[in-house]
């Protein structure tokens, strides 16, 4: 059992050290790994019909071997090989090993049996030839090539031996994992329960879709796509709702979601303006950190714990709420969901655009891959929701100085990366 599986954090979990300013992203990634861990307890015997995109709570032992027995990877006859002196002819047995139907006897030293597709190779056979190899004639098996002992035979344990680890602990559960449990009987696992976070939205200007606003006020982009995402990770969504700059009504948001969820994601407020009321309560009510992370887009993140719940204080401007989410959000939820901290798959690739990169921030550029090449959206604005929905991942150039031209390769990371 993961003995930090209930286990609350600290209060103090994300303060900064004295002095720090600014937190390059590698460092941000690494404190943020070293200092979370799962916070959902485990749910018993699940079965498999239930456990896709779960995460596994312990490791799972093989019950049995797979195959179970040394079987026929082809149609074709068995005999005991290896084969060298050809042609040659040998006499067929009567009867057949087909699946799920052996041949129960033992097959003479020199004969050869029917067999099909993986049935289990009979006693005193070891080898398979194809059937398009060969030919029967007159009840006689005649062969004229070559084949070495064990040619066409899946041998028994070859892909798992009973009693191998065959999952750990922290694997999120697929549709390929679940087959693995299955072809060596097990009907069920432990798993972590989901993890349950909050989504809410923060601004006077903000309306919620559907409302009816004025030429000052934008509707509210960030609750439905970080909903959408929390939901496509995995997880158990806790929909906040939207509040107003009011200082009790995020109070009571908070509260509210530190009793529902086991993290909160706010949009918005979280910097040191007259309105920003999330850092604000967050200061007179809780234990915050205001991370200043060299990224763009991005930069203030506020982490903090509120009533026992950790809180991830996003920016409230869409592009850098999602670059944060998924930069740092995403690893995190699926440590404190019971999985294993990841760094996502990048690849290395040609650039098809022009970038004078200055020191000192990373940048995150939303990009796209086509024939082979990687092109960036033509603005860079964080208030740009069309280059969400016009970007398959992102470009991460780090904090050096750098002259990018066609051709240059850059690390492009897909959003399937993040588990998108």
């Amino acid at each position: 059992m993961n003995d930090n599986a209930t286990k609350p954090l600290r209060n103090d979990c994300f303060a900064l050290p004295p002095g720090v300013n600014w937190t390059p992203v590698d460092e941000a990634l690494e404190r943020l790994r070293s200092r979370l861990h799962a916070v959902v307890g485990i749910e018993r015997a699940v079965p498999l019909a239930q456990v896709n995109d779960r995460i596994l709570a312990h490791d799972v032992y093989a019950p049995r071997a797979h195959p179970p027995s040394s079987n026929s990877a082809v149609d074709g006859y068995a005999f005991a090989g290896p084969l060298t002196d050809v042609p040659c002819a040998m006499p067929l047995i009567d009867g057949r090993s087909a699946a799920g139907e052996p041949y129960t006897g033992r097959v003479p030293e020199g004969h050869a049996i029917r067999i099909l597709t993986g049935a289990v190779i009979p006693d005193g056979t070891d080898t398979v030839v194809l059937e398009e190899d060969c030919e029967v004639i007159d009840h006689e098996l005649h062969l004229h090539g070559t084949l070495k002992a064990g040619a066409n035979r899946r041998k028994a344990g070859e892909d798992i031996q009973a009693q191998d680890r065959i999952l750990t602990a922290g694997t999120r559960l697929t549709p390929t994992q679940i087959s693995v449990l299955a072809s060596v009987g097990v009907d069920s696992v432990d798993v972590f329960s989901r993890l349950r976070v909050g989504v809410l939205s923060t601004g006077d200007e903000v309306k919620p879709v559907g409302a009816t606003v004025t030429d000052w006020q934008i509707y509210d982009a960030n609750r439905p796509m970080l909903s959408a995402l929390v939901t496509q990770l995995g997880y158990e969504l806790v929909d906040l709702g939207h509040v107003l700059d009011r200082a009790d009504e995020v109070k009571d948001a908070l509260e509210r979601g530190a009793e529902q969820c086991d993290l909160i994601l706010t949009s918005g407020g979280v910097s040191a303006g007259d309105e920003d009321h999330v850092s604000k309560t967050l200061k007179a009510h809780g234990d915050i950190s205001n991370w200043r992370i060299a990224i763009k887009p991005g930069r203030p993140l506020a982490l903090a714990m509120f009533n026992g719940t950790p809180v991830v204080g996003l920016p409230g401007n869409p592009v850098a709420a999602w670059v944060c989410t998924l930069r740092f959000g995403a690893p995190a939820m699926a440590l404190l969901a019971g999985g294993e901290w990841f760094e996502p798959q990048s690849y290395v690739m040609p650039a098809n655009f022009s970038k004078n990169k200055k020191p000192g921030r990373s940048e995150m550029l939303r990009a796209r891959v086509r024939d082979g090449q990687v092109e960036v959206f033509g603005s860079e604005g964080s208030g740009r929701v069309t280059g969400l929905a016009w970007s398959e991942g992102l470009v991460e150039l780090d904090e050096s100085a750098q002259q990018i031209e066609p051709g240059t390769p850059v690390r492009f990371i897909p959003y399937g990366s993040f588990g998108l």
